[in-house]
């Protein structure tokens, strides 16, 4: 029997690899929205940040999400990925 592989993502503020699971993905659509990505698959740039409150509230000190997306980030974006990590 074949073991299955895990796929490991870096987070962009602590840039530890853990595997998807573990980790949040937000995207930079085509069209220039964020979003926070439950399924993996939507279209678009995508940063993984940890599924921890005080990473995120760091990411949003050290601006690392803004700077991956190449955008800037709302409040309420923030407050979508805080609801999707409390989850």
């Amino acid at each position: 029997m074949k073991v299955k592989k895990i796929p490991l993502r870096t987070c962009v503020v602590t840039k530890e690899s853990l595997p998807k699971q573990e980790l949040l993905r937000i995207v930079r659509t085509p069209e220039g929205d964020i979003k926070v990505d439950e399924t993996g698959k939507l279209n678009g740039r995508g940063a993984y940040i940890k599924k921890d409150l005080s990473v995120l509230e760091q990411a949003r000190k050290t601006k690392a999400l803004e700077k991956r997306l190449e955008c800037e980030i709302e409040e309420s974006v923030y407050e979508d990925i805080k609801n999707s990590i409390e989850k």
